[in-house]
């Protein structure tokens, strides 16, 4: 970590800094006299508000590795493969190939760019700590909220993860060890953003009472401290001010930006072409050709993906045998070439997620295909394309013209939005010391509901329905080891193509079997798949700490076991 720390303020593009070299500040900065103020708390918070979608000047190893919305971290699970061609983005390759190093710069970038948030949170807190008066009590929660947030994301990345206080910022001891989770810390921020955060908020984008309890009901969820985490999820889902959208689509379109639905989200805007307000990392996942131009079509949903929003005729999941049969690929056929769409029964959100051969995607028309896919028959991408985070055509709002052009997308990404809250909320029921599989069962069908009762996706020719779709909720869970199979498929149906996935896995303790399955299974439709990706191991369900990081703290760092 750098002794001198610098904050972007992107919006009013004042930066602050401290030095020993003269007593005068620099013309251009502000000194931290200067800051000690209810507008220089302001700017420092906007600072750390700004680094969650992981792009701040003088970051180090892989900018497209900080992605806020955790794109890249698909690529681990069995939603997502990178996309693209195999050469381009070799780090990423070997990420989703099972081949990395500790010296990979897609691990380092992240590290960066959370500890960065983390820094930034801090000196809010700092400063706050210094100003003798005036009520700076919401700013110190919104900044322990951000840092509860941003460790989180390292807590479940890494790990084993060292603890930077306001105090170790306040002194430039950034260098400190990692002997083990922080978890205890990490609470402590929500706890205290719940207890002092005010329950509605003016400004959108920022934190409430209600959003911090949702976020400590998940750090407990992570932890398997069920009834803690089902006694906070509940209350959110019985007592706080969300509920779903009546259309699932919404969510990612200009009409779910801050709606009801939305916990917490990151604020992308479009620009005038003079900053990166826009998901710049999400530029990366447009289609190739297509309608945006050349670049870039990473990101692209796996055939185990598509497959899983199959039903049978009664409108509910294949469970235990969505991989016996595919949702029809057309790997390996040219767009010149016939194709037959899949006919059997779909889960309505498929074509929301999925962008495949036939289906209209996202008003730009019929996707043709391979003419749209960057990737050769010989990579290991398939030929699908993602749609949650990319803009709908007409929606301008959420087009940029900054220097990426028309992939610089403005839609706003939900780090938590309430379908997840309420899925939580049903597998902690499940769970917890007392299980209470009626109301698993009612949450995770009012999740079934809204899809039911959605808009279904059109078909180009304006014939009615794009495919057959089907679905219904669930009659009842018979048991709590059939509740259990179905809130966990459900969040991958509901939340799929969002960033969730790997965490999901690590946490229920199944990754390894399920991706050594997957692994089979997409080498049916893909073969180069199956050829390339290397073995999963228990010791994947954590990254490794970056070698970088280990070497510039003069050991002080140790890294995880088995790498």
């Amino acid at each position: 970590m750098k002794r001198t720390i610098a904050y972007l303020i992107v919006l009013v593009g004042i930066v602050a800094c401290s030095s020993d070299f003269t007593q005068s500040p620099a013309v251009g900065a502000l000194s931290d006299e200067s800051l000690k103020n209810e507008t220089g708390v302001n700017l420092l918070l906007t600072g750390a508000y700004s680094t969650l979608d992981g792009v701040r000047n003088n970051g180090f190893g892989e900018g497209w590795a900080t992605s806020g919305d955790n794109w890249v971290m698909d690529v681990l699970s069995d939603d997502a493969h990178k996309g693209s061609t195999d050469g381009d983005q070799p780090e990423l390759y070997n990420i989703e190939t099972m081949t990395w190093s500790t010296g990979s710069s897609y691990f380092l970038g992240k590290w960066g760019a959370v500890f960065a948030g983390v820094n930034r949170a801090n000196a809010v807190i700092a400063l706050i700590s210094t100003i003798e008066e005036g009520d700076f009590s919401s700013q110190l929660a919104e900044a322990r909220f951000l840092r509860g947030h941003f460790n989180f994301e390292l807590q479940r990345m890494y790990g084993n993860i060292p603890y930077i206080s306001e105090e170790n910022y306040a002194a430039t001891e950034f260098n400190q060890p990692n002997p083990g989770p922080i978890w205890e810390q990490i609470e402590a921020d929500f706890q205290y953003a719940i207890d002092n955060l005010p329950a509605t908020q003016e400004d959108l984008g920022r934190p409430t009472s209600w959003t911090a309890k949702a976020f400590l009901g998940k750090v407990h969820l992570q932890q398997s401290e069920w009834d803690a985490a089902f006694t906070l999820l509940n209350e959110v889902v019985v007592s706080g001010p969300y509920d779903l959208l009546p259309d699932f689509v919404d969510n990612f379109r200009l009409a779910g930006d801050n709606s009801v639905e939305s916990i917490f989200s990151i604020q992308f805007t479009t620009d005038d072409g003079q900053s990166y307000n826009g998901n710049v990392q999400g530029a990366l996942n447009f289609p190739n050709p297509g309608p945006f131009g050349s670049c870039c079509g990473f990101y692209q949903p796996t055939q185990d993906l598509l497959n899983a929003f199959q039903t049978d005729n009664t409108g509910l999941p294949l469970l235990d045998t969505y991989n016996q049969t595919d949702v029809n690929s057309d790997f390996g056929i040219d767009s010149d070439k016939a194709f037959t769409p899949f006919a059997g029964p779909l889960d309505p959100r498929a074509d929301y997620t999925v962008g495949r051969r036939g289906i209209d995607y996202n008003g730009y028309g019929e996707h043709v295909g391979n003419d749209w896919i960057r990737a050769e028959y010989t990579d290991i991408s398939g030929p699908y394309l993602p749609k949650k985070n990319v803009y709908w055509s007409g929606e301008t709002d959420n087009q940029a013209t900054g220097s990426w052009g028309q992939q610089l997308s403005g839609v706003n990404y939900h780090i938590m939005r309430f379908a997840d809250v309420l899925l939580m909320a049903a597998e902690a029921a499940v769970e917890k010391s007392s299980p209470d599989i009626a109301l698993a069962l009612d949450y995770v069908n009012r999740v079934r509901n809204r899809a039911k009762n959605s808009n279904y996706m059109q078909a180009v020719d304006g014939s009615g329905d794009a495919a057959n779709y089907v679905i219904e909720p669930y009659a009842a869970f018979p048991d709590i080891d059939f509740a259990r199979k179905a809130v966990r498929f459900e969040r991958r149906l509901e939340l799929g193509m969002e960033g969730h996935r790997l965490f999901d896995l690590r946490r229920w303790g199944n990754y390894v079997s399920v991706m050594t399955e997957y692994k089979e299974n997409e080498a049916r439709t893909i073969p180069p798949f199956g050829q390339e990706v290397g073995t999963y191991q228990e010791k994947h369900n954590v990254f490794p700490i970056p070698i970088t990081a280990i070497d510039l703290s003069g050991g002080i760092l140790t890294q995880n076991p088995n790498y």
